[in-house]
């Protein structure tokens, strides 16, 4: 199993290239069911989740081609992927593929729509608290989808005549549910609401691919998202929006090491919230022609107090990265988890580095120290990985994190792009 080592102290100057955001591309190429036409999308992110749905994608029958090397492009730009559809020969998704990635499940909402049944094995992915899937459900059934649960399998059929669209209202905020229900709306017949819609950039992005690919979609970007259901849809070019929480972690990064670091091809638009902290703990953050650049002042880390909240609110996929930051701050932060239970399990990695964390329910109270010290630490899930990264850069000495298979799930090229600008990090092989 690979590692990553880490000689700290570095700071970090230079350029990173932003990918394309892997939360966009799985649904995204979970859209290509919903045609017989060819979905292309470029800047693709080369991930190991990307990779494992392709393989789900090919099991019902997906055609997938992706454009080689041109010359002169640089090797950071994301892939471009053509996928199609023509015919789905199996709406079965099997245990050993969806377990191993939850995003997966997406697949049931379309398979429904466009082939009247499906069955997709209860999904597995990172260890973050329960996440039902029931939300999923609750909205498939009300556009009429009937659904059974059988020896961990979704089962579900349209009624004759296909799904037909209806009203859904979240009791709670979900990413996966609304991708889930926007996903099968699309060829709903008739108009379908959903209320309390997630609002994270994301989910408006598949939804402009919709859009392009014929379904008529009405408040993207808000709470309420209404669907004009098509018979069918059609083909299209869509490029995968950048990844804001590659963008927050870099930033996170060069505010903990010190330095100067441009973040190219991303957006300020999509994490002002995530941004604003910058500025309150010691760094600036101003707004290029491609991107962004972050500079830390000569000054110490300041303290904060956040809670995670769904977008535009301070996003959970980056309260491990800011936790990291802020265990040398001049004083006591404190960080509230809102969204997820149980994601605080990169706290006692970090206190291998010498962080001062207390636990008390939801709540995590991080008293700044003076310095952090390299350890071998242990990676548990996507995120919390890339926090221990984070303090590694941070720690003096070496630091060595295990069970990096993680970062390969949501980071792209992690190690190049910062050794790029001056990081003392690399991977070591287990072959």
């Amino acid at each position: 199993m690979d590692r990553i080592k880490i000689i700290g102290g570095n700071k970090l100057n230079g350029v990173i290239p932003i990918s394309g955001a892997k939360n966009a591309a799985l649904p995204l190429m979970i859209a290509s069911l919903l045609t017989a036409d060819r979905l292309t999308l470029k800047n693709v992110p080369n991930l190991a989740d990307v990779n494992l749905l392709a393989r789900i994608l090919r099991n019902h029958g997906v055609d997938l081609a992706v454009d080689g090397k041109r010359p002169g492009t640089t090797p950071h730009l994301g892939e471009t992927f053509h996928l199609t559809a023509r015919d789905i020969v199996d709406t079965t998704a099997p245990y050993e593929m969806v377990s191993r990635m939850r995003a997966s499940f997406w697949v049931l909402g379309p398979l429904i729509a466009r082939m009247g049944q499906a069955k997709v094995s209860l999904p597995g992915g990172c260890a973050i608290g329960t996440r039902p899937v029931d939300l999923h459900l609750d909205g498939l059934k009300a556009l009429g989808a009937e659904i059974e649960i059988d020896a961990g399998y979704v089962i579900a059929k349209a009624p004759r005549g296909g799904l037909k669209g209806g009203r859904i209202q979240f009791n709670k905020v979900s990413v996966g549910a609304t991708h889930q229900v926007l996903l099968a709306a699309a060829l709903a017949r008739g108009e379908t609401i959903i209320e309390n819609a997630a609002r994270e950039p994301e989910v408006g992005d598949v939804a402009e691919c919709l859009v392009k690919m014929g379904a008529v979609i009405d408040g993207i970007g808000s709470s309420t998202l209404r669907i004009q259901g098509r018979d069918r849809l059609e083909g299209a070019v869509h490029a995968v929006l950048p990844d804001r929480i590659e963008t927050g972690t870099f930033a996170y990064a060069v505010a903990a090491t010190g330095g100067d670091v441009t973040l190219e091809g991303t957006r300020m638009d999509l994490l002002e919230t995530a941004l604003a902290v910058l500025p309150q703990i010691g760094a600036t953050v101003t707004p290029t022609n491609n991107g962004i650049r972050v500079v830390r002042n000569g000054k110490g880390i300041e303290p904060i107090s956040i809670e995670t909240q769904p977008f535009p609110g301070f996003p959970t996929d980056l309260q491990a990265q800011l936790m990291a930051l802020v265990t040398t701050a001049h004083g006591t932060s404190v960080i509230r988890e809102t969204i997820f239970e149980n994601r605080f399990m990169h706290v006692q990695e970090l206190a291998r580095l010498g962080a001062d964390i207390r636990l008390h329910g939801d709540t995590a109270t991080i008293k700044g120290v003076p310095k952090l010290t390299g350890a071998p630490v242990m990676a548990t899930d996507l995120r919390a990985s890339v926090s221990l990264v984070i303090g590694g850069l941070v720690a003096e000495g070496e630091t060595m994190i295990n069970r990096v298979y993680h970062l390969d799930r949501g980071f792209e090229r992690l190690e190049e792009k910062l050794t790029r600008c001056g990081a003392a990090i690399e991977r070591i092989s287990a072959g």
